[in-house]
Parts: structure tokens; C-alpha cells; sequence
């Protein structure tokens, strides 16, 4: 009888010790939260070619980018790019055909001689913004859309067309006017659409002055396609904020809307969509992801200077016309401060730095999206750099979409890299990073690297901050909750932007991005 009992004794014992150690929690690392990146191999990318506001379209293997300042690029890998064209002059090879017809291309707007003439003439030349290029079936051409502009205000969209991707554009007409004047109204189209009375009661102030807070600078065009197969451009930018229109697919040329002041869409320029109030805010572009059902709203807030806190912001819509919403579910009004502005929209890039980045990347913005044919999603834009002062030049980086929908976009310019649809295991993603948060602010700060570790076991660690991670087995997406703020997004093994390789996450929360990355303990030294 006392043997029995010893032995249930020394089983229970067993039991007990065996629980005990199933339940202890993983060792704890030595945490060190010193910055030091001297171990970590940096490289400057020189892309090959500076393109500004680059809008970008595929034909057979060859990537396209159009940008202000009659500037284009081509490239075989998104990586390396190869000039085809600069200069504002008549024997531009993409956009000289302009010159053709140079009387009605400035008409109005983007030359010295202009009806409004540009408010720098004494520096000459003309100013040709923002091209976006699209393939028109109906057509059998490539349709660039891109404005003139003279004046902080005064501005004009125009189309040009050609049989292929790389040759000579022709002008075809000017259309969707802005900053004009009670005398200057006579050189747009403007009545056209609308009466006098409507154009001088709606557009003009008692002093015959354009109403900017009310109505667009008419720049910035892009074209996208909505999911049952119609068209729309997308334009705007200070002054009255962001406007949408349909357009004819078999003519390329804009629908003018009938008035419906309730939902806030004007008969000549049509829907608006955010803004207004003269906000900081322009360069919209707009995509319908499949995969999510949304369409997403891309724009840029800030100054467009180096110091100007230029960076790229997203809102998103169940539908082509809106509303558009932001990770708070708010919709952009008018009016804002910049102070206040910087609270909407998600904050995708703004000024950073990584590892690898010998400096920070600053004035991120004016950027356009595509979807491959292999289905991954990229982001487009130019970049200025911390000590470079103006010049710029392209980046292109792959973006992801977090379980709720938001794009994240991986930190590094891709190389060609492919996430994990089977997902990664603990070993491979646990560990310490070097890791950014780019807040909300609109102004010159760069976010430089802290120290984060994602523990085993699902334990977040900062030098100021607790919190917790965890990530569904058989998928790349995580997360991160620090503090009170959870960040939803994903990881993806990359190369950095000096080819080395290492573990990345980018997730957003708040309308805030946050950005990691993982490097072997040799690499890190």
C-alpha cells in the first residue's frame, strides 16, 4: 500500500514537472537597443536616368516612366533606367510634336506667351507637367495625358497621341481649364459647358477672380479603369482640391457631368473627391485591386522641395467616384491646416532611412501604381536624397496588401524579390531589427532607425515600449501591436539596397507606416 502511494506520489510529481516546463517561457535575449549601423553595407543607387513625377506602363518586357519636364525612362527590371528623353524644347523625341502646334498647345497656359502667361518667363522655356500614358484600344494609339501650367493656379490639361510607347506625340486638343480670369475665360473651353452666367456666379469672385479654394488647378491627369471596363481621369492639386471625370473610351475624351451640387460634382469639372481650401495636397492616381474590391487613392501631401515633407498618402473607396476614406474611415474636407491634414490618410513614405541607405531619402512622392502581369503590385515614384539637395531620381517598390486590405510597401527597392505564399516560419522572422516609424507629419524630419525585437513566443520589445506580435501559420501577413497602436502587416525576405540579404516587415496602423529589417548576426557583425 505505501509503494502504491509513493508511486502516485512520484508520477504526480512527473506530471507536475513536465507542465511546469511545457509552460516555461522562452529565454529573454540580452537586449541591446544601441543603433549601430557601421557593420551593415551601404550603396547609393544611381537609377540611370531622373524622372520627375514618374507615371509608368508596361508594353511586351519594357517598363515606361513619363515625367514632368518632357523627361521618360525605359528599363528592363525596374532597377536600372535608361534616359529616352529631357529637355523642353521642340526636338524632344517623345514630346517635341507639342512644338507642331504651339500656338493652340500654350494657348492659354505653360508659355511666356500665353494668355496667362508663366510666372517665371524670365527663365524661358515652357512647363509641361505630369504626363500619364494609356493605351486606348478604340484608338489603336498610346493617349498621353499631361497639362501646361502657368501660374500656381492657372494650369491646363491636354492629350497627345501616337502609334507606339517611344516615338513622337502628337497634340490633339487642350481641355479642362483652371485659373482663369473674367478676361481670360475667352481662351478656354469653358463656356462650352456651361453658361455665362453659371462660369461668372460659380468660378469667379466679385472681382472677376478664379475661386481657387473652391475649384482645381487642373494638373496632374491620370487615367484608370473601373471594374466593369469604363474609364476615368483623376486631377487636381491645391487650390480646390482632387476632381474626377469619366471619359469616353472611344474618343479618350472627357464626359462633362450634369450639376449635382448635393454630391459635390460641378458640370465642367466635375466630382470632387478630397480636398480643398487650397490643402497641400496634389498628384492623385487611382487603381481597382481585384483582390480587395478597393480602389485606392494615391496623392501626395507637402511641399515639392527636399525640405518640403512631400510624401505619399492613400485613401481608399468601395467605388470609382468615392467616398474616399482613410484607415479612420475619414474622408478628406476642406480647408484643413497642414497641422491637421497630416491626421488623414495613410502615411505610406515620407522622409526615411534605412540600412544600407548611406542617407535619408527625403521628398518621396508623386507616385503612380501598376499591377504586373505576374500579379505583383509596385509603386513608382521619385525621390530626392539627404544631402543632394534637388536632384532626384526614380524608385520602384513592391507593395503588399495587409489582412484588412491597406498596401504596405516594402522598404527597399525591389530586386526582384517574391514573398512566401506558404509564409515564413518563427525562426525565420523572430529576432531583432532595425526598424522606422514615419508618423503622420508633414514637414522635414527623417525617420531614422531604433531597435525593435519580435521575440519567439510573440513578445514585442522596444527601448520605450512593450507589446505583442503574431502571425498566421501558412501566410507572410503579422501583427504588431506596440503600445496601444496595432499595425497590421506583412514580411518578406528581400535584398537591401546593397544586395544584401535579410528579413523584412512593413505594416501600417493609424495611418502610420512602420518598416524592419532583419540581417544574420555576421552581417550585422
Amino acid at each position: 500500500m505505501k509503494k502504491r502511494a509513493l508511486s502516485l506520489v512520484l508520477a504526480l510529481l512527473l506530471v507536475v514537472s513536465l507542465a511546469a516546463a511545457c509552460g516555461e517561457k522562452e529565454e529573454e535575449p540580452n537586449y541591446d537597443f544601441n543603433v549601430d549601423l557601421s557593420g551593415i553595407a551601404t550603396k547609393f543607387i544611381v537609377a540611370g536616368a531622373s524622372v520627375h513625377d514618374p507615371s509608368i506602363l508596361r508594353v511586351g518586357d519594357t517598363y515606361y516612366i513619363y515625367g514632368s519636364h518632357m523627361a521618360s525612362a525605359r528599363s528592363e527590371d525596374l532597377f536600372t533606367w535608361k534616359a529616352m528623353s529631357a529637355g523642353v524644347n521642340k526636338g524632344n523625341v517623345i514630346f517635341g510634336g507639342i512644338y507642331d502646334k504651339f500656338d493652340e498647345a500654350f494657348a492659354f497656359a505653360g508659355s511666356p506667351t500665353s494668355a496667362v502667361p508663366t510666372d517665371n518667363a524670365a527663365q524661358g522655356g515652357e512647363h509641361v507637367w505630369a504626363p500619364d500614358v494609356k493605351y486606348n484600344e478604340n484608338l489603336g494609339k498610346y493617349v498621353m495625358y499631361y497639362c501646361t501650367s502657368s501660374t500656381w493656379n492657372a494650369s491646363n490639361l491636354c492629350y497627345a497621341t501616337c502609334d507606339t510607347p517611344d516615338g513622337r506625340f502628337e497634340w490633339q486638343g487642350a481641355f479642362i481649364f483652371s485659373g482663369f480670369n473674367k478676361e481670360t475665360i475667352q481662351y478656354t473651353d469653358v463656356l462650352d459647358y456651361v453658361s455665362e452666367d453659371y462660369a461668372f456666379s460659380h468660378y469667379l469672385d466679385g472681382s472677376g477672380s478664379y475661386k481657387f479654394r473652391e475649384y482645381p488647378n487642373a494638373i496632374d491627369p491620370t487615367l484608370f479603369t473601373d471594374e466593369n471596363g469604363n474609364d476615368w481621369l483623376v486631377y487636381g492639386s491645391w487650390s480646390g482640391g482632387i476632381f474626377l471625370l469619366e471619359v469616353d473610351e472611344q474618343t479618350g475624351q472627357v464626359i462633362h457631368p450634369e450639376a449635382d451640387p448635393d454630391n459635390d460634382v460641378d458640370p465642367y469639372f466635375g466630382k470632387r473627391i478630397a480636398g480643398g481650401g487650397h490643402e497641400t495636397m496634389e498628384a492623385p492616381y487611382i487603381i481597382y485591386d481585384k483582390g480587395t474590391d478597393f480602389y485606392y487613392l494615391y496623392v501626395s501631401f507637402g511641399d515639392l522641395n527636399q525640405q518640403g515633407g512631400y510624401q505619399i498618402r492613400v485613401f481608399r473607396s468601395e467605388n470609382p467616384d468615392g467616398p474616399y476614406v482613410d484607415m479612420k474611415g475619414q474622408t478628406l474636407g476642406s480647408g484643413l491646416s497642414r497641422a491637421a491634414q497630416s491626421y488623414y490618410a495613410l502615411k505610406l513614405s515620407g522622409n526615411y532611412q534605412m540600412p544600407s541607405n548611406p542617407e535619408g531619402y527625403m521628398a518621396t512622392g508623386h507616385n503612380s501604381v501598376f499591377i504586373d502581369e505576374d500579379g505583383k503590385h509596385y509603386v513608382v515614384y521619385h525621390t530626392r536624397f539627404e544631402t543632394r539637395g534637388e536632384m532626384h531620381y526614380p524608385r520602384v517598390h513592391q507593395f503588399l496588401y495587409n489582412a484588412d486590405g491597406w498596401p504596405c510597401m516594402l522598404p527597399y527597392q525591389t530586386q526582384g524579390e517574391t514573398v512566401s505564399e506558404t509564409g515564413y516560419s518563427e525562426d525565420e522572422v523572430a529576432g531583432r531589427y532595425f526598424y522606422i516609424n514615419q508618423g503622420t507629419g508633414i514637414d522635414a524630419e527623417i525617420a531614422r532607425p531604433q531597435i525593435i525585437y519580435l521575440n519567439k513566443g510573440g513578445k514585442v520589445k522596444t527601448a520605450d515600449a512593450e507589446g505583442t506580435w503574431s502571425m498566421d501559420k501558412g501566410s507572410y501577413t503579422v501583427t504588431i501591436k506596440i503600445g496601444e497602436v496595432e499595425y497590421k502587416g506583412v514580411f518578406c525576405a528581400m535584398k537591401d539596397e546593397a544586395g544584401t540579404d535579410c528579413m523584412t516587415f512593413s505594416a501600417v496602423g493609424q495611418n502610420e507606416s512602420i518598416w524592419g529589417v532583419k540581417y544574420a548576426e555576421t552581417t550585422q557583425g
